[in-house]
């Protein structure tokens, strides 16, 4: 797969990460450098490898209860895209 940033912790990481970059790519998103495949997930992971995407670990978890959603916290899923070119 080559090589990923520093900061990613996994290739597990890596390839959800570039997942999402995937798919803002798809939705229209501003592309970081010129593109060097038509497919959107390699030219995702290229960006990613090159440190060009800004992405953090997002809002630490809530407590059990808040994260089954008993007391109104965020269902799986609520995780929104951040503004185009990073990826929480």
């Amino acid at each position: 797969m080559g090589r990923f940033p520093e900061k990613v912790d996994s290739k597990f990481r890596f390839v959800l990460l570039a997942a999402r970059r995937a798919e803002q790519l798809i939705r229209g998103a501003q592309e970081r450098m010129p593109r060097e495949s038509p497919k959107f997930a390699r030219h995702a992971m290229s960006e990613m490898q090159r440190d060009l995407v800004e992405w953090d670990f997002g809002e630490a978890p809530e407590s059990s209860a808040a994260a089954s959603g008993e007391d109104g916290g965020s269902q799986p899923g609520d995780d929104a895209f951040g503004p185009r070119g990073t990826v929480h």
